[in-house]
């Protein structure tokens, strides 16, 4: 349609329209508040998970109208890594979340990270990696043994490998240095091809991170992208 393209106030027309109908106030956190909030929360639901509950009927009345989340998180569909309950209990309304095996960016992926900055205002989008991850250990299977799999789990687990190439023959575990890599190379992806979230990020409004959450102790640990 013509016109549809067309920028209005710096953003295109139809981030524009998406903003009127997100109405109600955006969050006020920075990146870096938002990223203490996070880990001050992963701390608590290691140090003491029993607190990690969430008012979830207050929070639910108060966002039935509008929504103002203040992180974003690209995470794994392992039902062992539920960022809302990692992060310390987290309630209705506070993270934007997109979840697949192996936390990976497709299309839809990325339109919902480029949704949760430009129309909510979300300052920090988090990669989340995580150990012991069966698309990962998959995407191992493929380098390692020829593996192949079937349907559309193929493709999933081939978005993989390219990370599992880079870190072959690098010291340590295999399939850890797999996630870590990928989750990096997704961060960085993020970061630096999304012509929504690049122009934001060098603005210095958006931070992109890559993480990996610890089965074991219940850790997450920030990686560097550099």
């Amino acid at each position: 349609m013509a016109g549809a393209g067309l920028a209005v106030g710096g953003l295109p027309f139809g981030i524009e329209r998406a903003l009127a109908a997100a109405s109600g106030p955006k969050t006020s956190l920075t990146a870096d508040e938002a990223l203490g909030r996070l880990k001050a929360g992963n701390a608590r639901y290691v140090s003491s998970p029993e607190v990690c509950a969430a008012d979830l009927q207050k929070r639910r009345d108060e966002v039935t109208e509008s929504q103002a989340p203040w992180a974003t998180i690209v995470g794994c569909s392992d039902s062992r890594a539920p960022p809302e309950l990692l992060f310390g209990g987290l309630g209705v309304g506070e993270i934007f979340v997109a979840r697949n095996p192996g936390n990976m960016v497709d299309t839809t992926t990325m339109g919902a990270v480029e949704y949760g900055a430009a129309v909510f205002g979300v300052p920090l989008i988090i990669v989340l990696g995580h150990e012991r991850c069966g698309a990962v250990i998959a995407a191992c299977d493929v380098v390692l043994k020829k593996a192949t799999f079937p349907g559309s789990i193929g493709a999933m687990v081939k978005a993989i490998v390219p990370s599992a190439m880079a870190v072959r023959n690098k010291p340590g575990d295999f399939v850890d240095n797999t996630a870590r890599e990928s989750a990096k190379r997704t961060a960085t992806q993020v970061a630096t091809k999304s012509p929504v979230i690049a122009p934001l990020v060098k603005a210095g409004t958006v931070k992109v991170l890559a993480a990996r959450y610890d089965l074991d102790d219940g850790k997450v640990e920030y990686l560097s992208l550099g």
